[in-house]
């Protein structure tokens, strides 16, 4: 039996728009698991989020992610740049990252996985489409694959 079964789980999202903020929340209530939402709106505060600075500094609440879902294209620091940040720490390097944005081009699939990252989704265009795409992979990541333990 995988022990992910037994654990509420926390999934950072960082994507910019806040539409798209709302209509992630909204896919997830569909999905079944226990998964705490973290919504961040940029990679400068998905670090903040990791490192525990500013807002996330002392928090009672915080939770290393389970699993980050990052939009390539947002202000301050990208996604591109926020995954190399993440993947050159040795200390957060081990937490999954996938990709979820509206970019289908091959050059940013090729270099998303050239830095490290898990998996690269190109953003369905409905949300019936968003709920499939959540529900997929909270089951894939939650549900199928052995994460490392937060504990280690």
């Amino acid at each position: 039996m995988n022990y992910n079964n037994n654990k509420k789980f926390t999934l950072l999202i960082a994507n910019d728009d806040e539409d798209t903020r709302f209509l992630m929340q909204e896919a997830m209530r569909e999905v079944r698991l226990a998964i705490k939402i973290e919504f961040v709106e940029n990679g400068e505060e998905v670090l903040d989020y990791l490192y525990r600075r500013g807002e996330y500094a002392g928090s009672s609440n915080w939770h290393q992610p389970d699993l980050i879902l990052l939009d390539l294209n947002m202000p301050r620091l990208d996604g591109r740049e926020t995954l190399t940040s993440i993947r050159a720490d040795p200390d957060l390097q081990q937490i999954p990252v996938a990709i979820l944005t509206t970019s289908h081009r091959s050059g940013d699939i090729l270099l998303c996985y050239r830095l490290g990252a898990n998996s690269f989704i190109s953003k369905p265009v409905t949300f019936e489409g968003l709920v499939e795409v959540m529900k997929t992979l909270s089951q894939y990541w939650f549900e199928i694959v052995s994460l490392p333990r937060r504990d280690l």
